[in-house]
């Protein structure tokens, strides 16, 4: 079995002739992953999941999902997906139960399945309670539970959490989590906030403007956070203090010196070998990056 769920390649799209939507993009969502598709509101997101799911017809480039072209494979393929983009057909007059019930039969999905994945998105107890009673939380799990009904090994989800209050947010963040782990479910999830997906998901695909900026693990992001950290120097020798720097990959930036550093027991240690040069240290300014200001400087000009 395939460990890749989708793969893009050279994947573009354009709404109006000769103004490009999306360039080049190559994803890789692989088994298993909690995939964070991140970027603002307009980089192409929303775009990117609707030609996944074959709701855009492909205009350059190749989608494999589950090992399959999708050109060629779509229904076989869509089967085995559930999707929430945008906001789902649900019937306020109806409860949670009969919401579900009228999609069963299109799913093919027994009974049991159904009072399964309402066990398992904590709605078997609303009772008779209708869905225009529902709050915001619980009308977004009634959608994924309506997205579980064919048993999907994937599950796509446009900005999930918009709309939701800080209890929705922790309540759907620990559902994908559980649906990841004990229904073997691999997510590919949008968002434009890096600190509601950044708990939750092992890989990331960063885009701006409709290009790739960035993709790889969580790691992988941190490491980058790390080499963008920079301590900003002023001493009473710039150049001398420069040379004795060099292993740390410091730098002279017009007048000042700025050396990049992994943790602050690493700024002590550059600190203590410029005093043990005889070098006298006027000023010393780390300048932390948090995954935040990366994702804005990856997704700003």
């Amino acid at each position: 079995m395939s460990s890749t769920i989708i793969r893009t390649d050279q994947l573009c799209y354009n709404y109006t002739k000769g103004v490009s939507t999306l360039t080049d993009i190559h994803l890789q969502v692989n088994r298993g992953d909690i995939y964070g598709f991140l970027g603002p509101n307009g980089s192409g997101k929303t775009t990117t999941l609707s030609l996944l799911l074959g709701l855009l017809k492909t205009q350059h480039g190749t989608i494999e999902i589950l090992g399959k072209d999708l050109q060629h494979h779509r229904k076989e393929v869509l089967r085995k997906v559930g999707s929430l983009i945008e906001s789902p057909s649900l019937y306020n007059h109806l409860t949670a139960k009969e919401n579900l019930e009228v999609y069963r039969e299109i799913y093919g999905a027994s009974k049991a399945r159904l009072q399964g994945v309402l066990n398992i998105v904590g709605l078997s107890d609303t009772g008779k309670k209708t869905v225009r009673q529902f709050s915001l939380g619980m009308r977004q799990r009634l959608s994924i539970a309506l997205a579980l009904l064919p048993k999907p090994e994937l599950l796509i989800l446009d900005e999930p959490t918009n709309g939701l209050d800080p209890a929705g947010i922790l309540e759907l963040r620990s559902l994908i989590r559980s649906l990841n782990k004990e229904e073997g479910i691999t997510f590919l999830i949008s968002s434009h906030i890096l600190s509601e997906v950044e708990k939750m998901v092992n890989r990331i695909g960063i885009i701006y403007k409709g290009r790739m900026r960035f993709q790889g693990s969580l790691g992988e992001l941190h490491k980058l956070q790390q080499q963008q950290s920079l301590v900003q120097l002023d001493t009473s020798d710039n150049l001398r203090a420069w040379a004795v720097l060099k292993k740390f990959q410091a730098e002279l930036q017009d007048e000042d010196l700025v050396v990049p550093y992994t943790d602050l027991a690493q700024v002590a240690i550059i600190n203590r070998m410029l005093i043990d040069n005889d070098l006298d240290v006027y000023n010393l300014h780390p300048r932390k990056q948090t995954l935040e200001t990366i994702f804005i400087n990856l997704t700003t000009e």
